[in-house]
């Protein structure tokens, strides 16, 4: 019977990347000569620090154009609060990975009220759903992608 799992997972290789490219223009870049702004990755945080909240703002900027470049989806970041201290910005941006529980349900919520004939089971922080015919595991795809449920969706393990 086909199958397929829809998760919410960053590449950590490309967030990597996308980390390395941002601190490499910010490192060239004119308007932050002299400052000590930057981007560093702490397991599932990134931090970002700068000498003021204009000068945060745009290396956030920079950070979110080299993720999108990337193929890493921006919603995938909360971005916290901004602590400035000793003429010093910094904020904590946090990645969400995984469906949690609440986004889970309204998943298969939203499957069951389409009234295409899938099963869908929440399995840890994913969703699988199972068919008899391909095309509906198609439908179920699409009508995923085009909900907003506010997290970004990759559909992976696809059987057949």
């Amino acid at each position: 019977m086909p199958s397929f799992d829809t998760v919410s997972e960053v590449d950590e290789h490309e967030l990597s990347n996308a980390i390395d490219q941002a601190s490499r223009e910010i490192s060239t870049r004119f308007d932050f000569k002299g400052s000590d702004a930057k981007v560093t990755r702490e397991e599932s945080n990134i931090r970002i620090q700068a000498k003021s909240e204009f000068q945060l703002d745009q290396v956030y900027d920079i950070l979110i154009t080299k993720m999108s470049k990337r193929g890493i989806d921006v919603m995938c970041m909360d971005r916290g609060k901004v602590e400035e201290a000793n003429m010093c910005a910094r904020q904590q941006i946090t990645l969400r990975q995984g469906i949690d529980k609440d986004s889970a349900k309204k998943m298969v919520k939203l499957i069951k009220d389409s009234k295409i004939k899938v099963q869908a089971s929440i399995q840890g922080e994913k969703l699988r759903v199972t068919g008899k015919k391909r095309d509906d595991l198609q439908n179920v795809m699409s009508l995923l992608k085009d909900s907003n449920l506010g997290i970004p969706l990759q559909f992976n393990n696809f059987r057949d």
